[in-house]
C-alpha cells in the first residue's frame, strides 16, 4: 500500500500521552477461523500449506481498515507447552485433539504477519493467551483507557465491564453483557462461577457432574455465588443434585481455578509499547512477497509506489440504467476507459435456453450499472403484475453491440464464454476478451476453485451476495425475470464489479510469474472456439434413444426376475438396504459388514468381490445396476437435453476445472458415455449426422504413452514409436519375456495395463486389482519394466522430488500444476499427489496439445475451402460434422494439424499419430 494508515489507522496518541483505546486481538480465534473457513488447497511453492495464513492475515488487515478509534493494538497467542493450569489439574486440556498437520507450520507465518504489519506478537510461557488479555485489559481500564477484545470467545467474557468491551472477529457485531447473560444465563461477574460448575468438555474442566448450563446459572442467581452454593449445598432440595453437589466441591472449586483468567500475570510489557507504530511498507511486502501472497500485494498497492485505490477497498456504487440515455452514457464511458467488465443475468444456466433478463457493466472498481431488459413483473406486492421500466431488449442490445464487438475495448468477464454464447444467439459476436476465471486457472490451478465467490473471497477478502437472498429458495425461488429491480441491480451489478477488481488483481501477475503463454496462447483463445462448438451442438435421434431405454428397462425387469428367483423371493433390488439382508443374513455369504447406519455396504467393489467368489446374484445386481445407470442417465436423460428448437444436444465446456487442463463437459456430460461395453457402444448410436454429412472422429493415438517416452527420454519406447511398433505388444515382450511373433490377447492387455498403470504411478496393490495376480507378482512386473525402461523410473522420481522442492509441476507448454498435497503428512494424501506429479506433466501436456489443435483447427479448414464444423472434444478425440464430397480433405487438414500441434514450441522426439474414422453416427464413426 501506498500509506498503510489506510489500512491501520494513524496512532491516536504521540509521545508520554496516555493510551486512550486498546484493542487486544486473540490470535488463535483468528488463525482457527481462518483454517476453518478457507478451503485447505493453497500452498507456497515449496509444499508449505498457507490457507490459515493466508486468511489471518486477511482478516487482521480487514480489522485494522474497519476500526478507526483505537491508537494501541497488540495480537496475543498461546505459547507452546504447558500452562500453570497443568499445574492445578494435569488432565486440563488432555482431551483436546493434536494440532493438525496442515495447520502447524502455519502458527509461525502468522506470528510473522504480525510483525510484518509492525504490530506487537504477545506470547508467554506457562500461560495462555487469554491471561495476557486479561492482565493487559486491567492494566488499561485502571489507567482511563477504553479497551477492546476482538474475539467471541466464550472464556473472556468474564472479562466484560465498565471500560471493557468484545468485538466479534467475523462481523465486527459488540458482544455486550445481554449477550452473556442470554449465553450463561448470568452477568459476566458471575461466568467464572457457572463454568466451575457447569465445567468444560472442549477444555476438561471437570465442573461437578450433572450439572449442565441451565442449572448452574440457576444455582449461581439463588446463592449469589460459588462459595455461598457449596456452603450451602445441603439446603439443595434434589436429592442428587445435593449429593453431586457435596461429593463434587473440592472439584468445583479446581473447576474455578481452571476457567478463572489470571488478570495479574508478571507481564514485562508497557502499554506505552503496544501504541500503533508506523508501517514498515518493504517489510510487509517481503513477507507477502515470500509466502505468495500475490494478491494482498496488488490489492494493497505494495507493488507499486504510486499505486491507486487498491480495487478491493473502493466504495460500491451501482446504478440501475432504465433509459438508453443513460445506457449511452455507460458505453460512452467504457469506449473512453478502453475496458469494462460485462455480465448477463438470465433465466437459465444452459445458454442456449437462457432467456436475457439484464446486462452489467463496470467501469472501474466499485462502479457499476444494470440495465434489464426482461423482468416481466415489478415485484411489488401492491402491483405484481406490472412490468418495470426498462429498455428494450432488442434496443439494448443494438446499442450495445459496438462496444461488444470494438477490438480496441477489452471485455472482462468471469466465465465470460458462458456470456458470449448467449449474446452470440441475439447476433452479437464479443471481442476481444478477458476472463478472470481463466486467469485464476492458469496462475493457480489446484489450489482453489475458480468461482466467482471463491475468487472474491481468497482475492478481495469479499462477500458475494448469493442468488438465493435475492431470488429465495425451494419452492419459493423465482427465476431472475421476477426478482425486484432494486435486488436485481445489487446483486447484479455486484458480480460485474467484482469481475472487473478481481481482473486488476489478476491480470499483472500473468507476466512475473510466467504464465503470458498458457493464457494467451491457449486458455483465452480456446474460449471463443468452445462457445461456437457449444452453439453448434449435435444432432441426436430421440427415436434411437427411446427404443433403447425401452429395451434396456426390459432387459432390467429379466434381470430383476432371476435375481428374485435366486433370493427365493421378490424385494426391490435398487434397495442397499434390501440387497444387504438378502446377502449376508439370508443366503449367509461371508464379508458382510455393516456401515454406521446399521445397514450392510453393497457397493461395487463388495459385489464385485461376491462375484468372483462365483456367487450369481450379486454379479446378476451389478448387470441390473449397470444398466439402470445406462438407462437413468443416458438414454432416458438425454431426451430431455435435446434442445426444442435446434433437435440437438449442447453441451457446456467446463476450462477451469481440472489442475491438468483436460476440458470437462457438462449438462450433459458426454465423456463419460462408456465406449468400453457394447451397452455404451450403443448409445452413440443416437448421435448422427445432419442429413447430406457425415460424423468424422479423429483421436489421438497413444498420446499419453508416447509423450511419457518423450519427457523420460527412454530410447527404446522412443524408436518402437518411430518404428510403429505395436507398444503393449513390446511391453509384454520385454516384461513377459514374450516374443513379438508369439504374442496373445491376453498377455498384450496385461502389458496395457502395464503400460498405462505405469504413468499413472500405479502401485504394486492397485496392478495386482487390474491383473487380478498377486501383489508380489505386480511388484515383479513392475520391477522388470523399470529394469527394461530405466529412465521411465528415473522420470519419476525427479518428478515427485521436483513437486516436493517446488510445490508444482509443469507441463512441455509451461502450464504450471499446484500439487500442494505433495507435503502432507497422510501417507494417502501424499502417495495420491505423488502420483499426480508423476502423471500431471503428461496429461497435461496431452491436453495442452489437443488444445492447441482445437484453436488452429478453425483456420485451417476454412483456409482449405472446408465447411466441417467441430462438435465435441472428449480427451483425445474430435469430432466433426463434414459435408458429403469434402470428407478425405477434411481428414488430411485435420489430421495434418492434429499432429503438428505442439510445433514450434516442443520438438518432439516421437511422432503424433491421429486415427480417423467416419460413418453416420458417432457409434459408426469411432
Amino acid at each position: 500500500m501506498a500509506d498503510q494508515h489506510d489500512e491501520t489507522s494513524s496512532a491516536g496518541g504521540t509521545g508520554d500521552a496516555p493510551v486512550r483505546h486498546l484493542y487486544l486481538v486473540d490470535g488463535a480465534g483468528y488463525i482457527f477461523r481462518a483454517y476453518h473457513k478457507l478451503p485447505a488447497t493453497m500452498s507456497r511453492a515449496d509444499g508449505t500449506p498457507t490457507h490459515a495464513a493466508y486468511g489471518f492475515t486477511n482478516m487482521l488487515l480487514k480489522l485494522l481498515r474497519e476500526i478507526g478509534d483505537h491508537d494501541a493494538l497488540a495480537v496475543v497467542f498461546d505459547a507452546d507447552g504447558r500452562s500453570f493450569r497443568n499445574d492445578i489439574y494435569e488432565a486440563y486440556k488432555a482431551n483436546r485433539p493434536p494440532m493438525p498437520e496442515d495447520l502447524k507450520p502455519q502458527i509461525e507465518i502468522c506470528h510473522e504477519a504480525v510483525r510484518a504489519m509492525n504490530l506487537p506478537c504477545l506470547e508467554q510461557q506457562g500461560y495462555e493467551a487469554d491471561d495476557i488479555i486479561a492482565t493487559l485489559a486491567r492494566r488499561a481500564q485502571a489507567a482511563g483507557a477504553e479497551v477492546t477484545i476482538v474475539s467471541s470467545d466464550k472464556d473472556l467474557m468474564q472479562l466484560l465491564a465498565h471500560g471493557v468491551r468484545m468485538l466479534d472477529p467475523m462481523d465486527f457485531r459488540p458482544i455486550g453483557r445481554e449477550d452473556v447473560e442470554k449465553k450463561f444465563g448470568v452477568p459476566p461477574e458471575k461466568v467464572v462461577d457457572v463454568q466451575a460448575l457447569w465445567g468444560d468438555s472442549t477444555d476438561n474442566v471437570p465442573g461437578v457432574p450433572g450439572i449442565g448450563q441451565k442449572i448452574a446459572a440457576q444455582l449461581i442467581e439463588d446463592y449469589g455465588d460459588l462459595d455461598t452454593l457449596l456452603t450451602r449445598a445441603d439446603e439443595i432440595k434434589q436429592k442428587k443434585r445435593r449429593e453431586n453437589l457435596l461429593e463434587n466441591a473440592e472439584q468445583a472449586r479446581i473447576s474455578r481455578r481452571l476457567v478463572q483468567l489470571c488478570e495479574d500475570m508478571d507481564l514485562r510489557v508497557d502499554l506505552s509499547e503496544l501504541r500503533l507504530r508506523e508501517p514498515d511498507n518493504e517489510a510487509l511486502r517481503r513477507f507477502l512477497a515470500e509466502n505468495e501472497f500475490h494478491s494482498i500485494i496488488n490489492r494493497l498497492g505494495l507493488d507499486s509506489e504510486d499505486a491507486e485505490t487498491p480495487p478491493a477497498e473502493a466504495e460500491a456504487s451501482y446504478e440501475l440504467v432504465q433509459d438508453r440515455a443513460r445506457l449511452d452514457a455507460w458505453i460512452a464511458e467504457a469506449d473512453r476507459t478502453g475496458r469494462v467488465a460485462v455480465d448477463l443475468e438470465t433465466t437459465s444456466l444452459d445458454a442456449m435456453r437462457a432467456r436475457l433478463v439484464g446486462i452489467c457493466l463496470a467501469t472501474a472498481p466499485g462502479r457499476a450499472c444494470y440495465v434489464p431488459v426482461g423482468h416481466t413483473a415489478s415485484g411489488r406486492l401492491d402491483d405484481e403484475q406490472a412490468a418495470p421500466q426498462q429498455i428494450d431488449r432488442d434496443a439494448a442490445l443494438k446499442a450495445l453491440k459496438p462496444l461488444l464487438e470494438d477490438p480496441g475495448v477489452l471485455k472482462i468477464g468471469q466465465n465470460i464464454k458462458y456470456d458470449r454464447v448467449v449474446l452470440l444467439n441475439h447476433g452479437v459476436a464479443v471481442t476481444p476478451i478477458d476472463d478472470t476465471m481463466l486467469l485464476s486457472y492458469v496462475l493457480e490451478a489446484g489450489l482453489h476453485g475458480h468461482g466467482m465467490d471463491e475468487l472474491a473471497r481468497h482475492h478481495l477478502n469479499m462477500e458475494t451476495t448469493t442468488y438465493k437472498e435475492v431470488a429465495g429458495t425451494g419452492k419459493n425461488q423465482v427465476t431472475f425475470d421476477k426478482v425486484p429491480l432494486d435486488k436485481a441491480r445489487d446483486y447484479a451489478a455486484e458480480d460485474a464489479d467484482i469481475t472487473f477488481r478481481l481482473h486488476a488483481v489478476l491480470k499483472p501477475r500473468l507476466v512475473p510469474e510466467h504464465m503470458c503463454t498458457v493464457y494467451e496462447t491457449l486458455e483465452r483463445p480456446l474460449s471463443d472456439v468452445l462457445a461456437r462448438m457449444e452453439r453448434e451442438g449435435i444432432k441426436v435421434d430421440p427415436a434411437v434413444l427411446s427404443e433403447m431405454s425401452r429395451d434396456f428397462g426390459a432387459r432390467m425387469h429379466e434381470l430383476e426376475q432371476e435375481i428374485h428367483r435366486l433370493a427365493g423371493h421378490p424385494f426391490n433390488v435398487g434397495s442397499p438396504k434390501q440387497l444387504g439382508e438378502v446377502l449376508f443374513d439370508e443366503l449367509g455369504l461371508e464379508g458382510g459388514k455393516r456401515g454406521k447406519s446399521g445397514t450392510y455396504s453393497t457397493d461395487a467393489e463388495v459385489l464385485q468381490g461376491l462375484a468372483a467368489q462365483g456367487h450369481d446374484l450379486p454379479a446378476r445386481v451389478l448387470d441390473w445396476r449397470q444398466i439402470q445407470k445406462l438407462k437413468s442417465t443416458y438414454t432416458d436423460a438425454l431426451q430431455d437435453d435435446i434442445n426444442p428448437e435446434t433437435g440437438r444436444i449442447h453441451t457446456a465446456y467446463q476450462q477451469a476445472v481440472a489442475s491438468t487442463g483436460r476440458l470437462s463437459s457438462t449438462d450433459p456430460n458426454l465423456q463419460n458415455i462408456p465406449i468400453r461395453t457394447e451397452e455404451g457402444r450403443k448409445i452413440r448410436q443416437a448421435f448422427i449426422a445432419e442429413d447430406g454429412h457425415q460424423l468424422l472422429s479423429v483421436d489421438y493415438s497413444q498420446i499419453e504413452l508416447r509423450l511419457a517416452a518423450h519427457v523420460a527420454d527412454e530410447p527404446s519406447l522412443k524408436q518402437a514409436f518411430r518404428d510403429d511398433i505395436d507398444i503393449h505388444a513390446k511391453t509384454a515382450s520385454e516384461v513377459f519375456d514374450v516374443k513379438l511373433e508369439d504374442m496373445d490377447a491376453t498377455t498384450r492387455r496385461a502389458a496395457k495395463a502395464i503400460n498405462f498403470g505405469i504413468i499413472y504411478g500405479i502401485s504394486a496393490y492397485g496392478l495386482s486389482q487390474n491383473l487380478g495376480v498377486d501383489q508380489k507378482a505386480a511388484k515383479r512386473y513392475i520391477d522388470t519394466y523399470f529394469e527394461r525402461y530405466p529412465n521411465i523410473k528415473a522420470y519419476m522420481d525427479s518428478m515427485r522430488a521436483w513437486a516436493r522442492e517446488h510445490g508444482h509441476v509443469t507441463t512441455m507448454f509451461g502450464r504450471r500444476i499446484h500439487i500442494p498435497e505433495i507435503q502432507s503428512k497422510s501417507f494417502a494424501r501424499r502417495s495420491f499427489a505423488e502420483r499426480a506429479a508423476i502423471n500431471a506433466p503428461i496429461q497435461g501436456s496431452a491436453a495442452d496439445i489437443i488444445k492447441r489443435a482445437m484453436i488452429r483447427l478453425p483456420a485451417a479448414l476454412a483456409d482449405a475451402g472446408l465447411s466441417a464444423r467441430m462438435l465435441l472434444q472428449v480427451h483425445d478425440e474430435l469430432l466433426f460434422e463434414v459435408p458429403d464430397g469434402e470428407m478425405d480433405a477434411t481428414i488430411s487438414a485435420v489430421r495434418r494439424v492434429m499432429e503438428h500441434a505442439h510445433e514450434p514450441a516442443v520438438d518432439l522426439t516421437v511422432p503424433l499419430e491421429a486415427e480417423a474414422g467416419t460413418g453416420a453416427s458417432w457409434a459408426a464413426a469411432h
